[in-house]
């Protein structure tokens, strides 16, 4: 059976990522929502405290990667490190999703080469913070239809094409870029690739203005007859078309609870928001009682509460089977697609309960952040898909 309680050897990780998130991450949240494009340096001292949880295998609240073994009959967890980080990312979104996503070190592509990479390439990368960039302007959820190119020529790949909404695209050392090596050969042809700052070839046209997680930079990248070592390939170079691109999707196995545990630290700072405010206007929420005898905000309440905590017990599910070695991608979706609708719903109907009040807290800047954890790592509808898929045993060319 699975026990989804946070684990004790957990406390004092959650405890130090709580102290975080309520004596820096909030204080400065309303600072940097505003000042759009500022690097919050304060972030740097934290950045370090995670790379030192990351090395020791005890995972903070960063991008720590699914690593698989090797060895099919080894068993046994990996030390908890996926619950870890999932437990820490609550915690640190409960202060703020966007200085989190700030972080240096602890990108989306920081979670791909943890996830994806031979041992050399994690050597080699260790210490590099690394953005992702898939999205193009031709498409937006189909993963499937990269279309910027990577040719081999002698000891490098020349890559060509545009990714947009690549988070910490400006302020990253590298980006993992997804590329396909031939698109005569579809899904199975794409890899993706770690290209450095200061590539030639490589430029950042411009960085976004957006609604929410203000404080994180979303950049659009271009790329132009691009020369990237071929060490820098991720994983095997070999187009195996039985296997399709299952090798860069895996990373979709980790990153996916991630996203699902930012949503649900928003939540949760919106619902003790509300509550308090709540109970500061007389409003009682009583447990004891059913919610149809309570008051109408009371009875909102506790089924926005209910919604909560199913996401978040499927959060720590999708963790905990990534721990034990067992395949989690139906769970990590199921994750995703809840949490990423929950923390919408809860959020602005929490601005909703506390009407003015929520300007004067930070429960307007949470509605605004919630958006994009339901659309970036794939979008609610794609997350139903893929649970469609696994349910019913059928492959993408039957269900789609």
């Amino acid at each position: 059976m699975i026990n989804l309680e946070a684990p004790k050897k957990a406390g004092a990780l959650i405890n130090q990522a709580y102290q975080a998130a309520a004596e820096v991450f909030r204080p400065i949240s309303r600072k940097y929502d505003r000042a759009e494009h500022t690097y919050p340096s304060e972030l740097d001292m934290f950045a370090a405290l995670l790379d030192g949880l990351n090395s020791s295998g005890e995972g903070g609240a960063g991008a720590a990667g699914v690593r698989r073994s090797k060895d099919e009959n080894e068993k046994g967890n990996r030390n908890g490190a996926n619950l870890n980080v999932v437990l820490g990312t609550i915690e640190m979104c409960w202060g703020d999703v966007g200085l989190l996503l700030s972080m240096p070190r602890q990108g989306l592509g920081n979670a791909a080469i943890g996830s994806v990479a031979t041992d050399e390439q994690l050597e080699r990368f260790s210490g590099m913070w690394a953005a992702m960039a898939i999205t193009e302007p031709s498409f937006g959820s189909d993963s499937a239809a990269v279309s910027t190119t990577a040719r081999l020529d002698g000891d490098h790949y020349v890559l060509n094409g545009e990714k947009i909404f690549v988070t910490s695209g400006e302020r990253a050392d590298a980006v993992v870029v997804w590329a396909t090596l031939d698109k005569s050969k579809g899904r199975a042809a794409i890899k993706s690739f770690v290209v450095e700052k200061g590539t030639p070839g490589f430029e950042v046209v411009r960085v976004e203005h957006k609604l929410g997680i203000r404080a994180s930079d979303t950049a659009v990248l271009r790329f132009e007859n691009c020369r990237v070592p071929k060490e820098n390939l991720l994983g095997t170079p070999e187009i195996d078309t039985a296997k399709g691109f299952a090798g860069v999707m895996q990373t979709f196995d980790n990153t996916r609870p991630l996203v699902a545990a930012m949503a649900i630290g928003v939540a949760r700072a919106a619902l003790e928001e509300t509550r308090r405010i709540l109970t500061e206007a007389g409003v009682e929420i009583d447990y004891d009682r059913p919610a149809n005898s309570q008051h109408a905000a009371a009875a909102e309440f506790l089924r926005l509460e209910a919604d909560y905590e199913s996401a978040y017990l499927l959060t720590l599910e999708s963790a905990w089977m990534a721990d034990n070695r067992k395949p989690n991608s139906l769970q990590a979706s199921m994750a995703k697609a809840k949490a990423g609708r929950s923390v919408v719903e809860i959020a602005l109907k929490c601005v909703e309960l506390t009407g003015a009040y929520g300007e004067e807290s930070l429960l307007e800047k949470w509605a605004r952040d919630a958006k994009i954890l339901d659309i970036f790592e794939g979008t609610q509808q794609i997350q139903q898909l893929i649970v469609a898929r696994r349910i019913l045993g059928k492959t993408s060319a039957e269900l789609k």
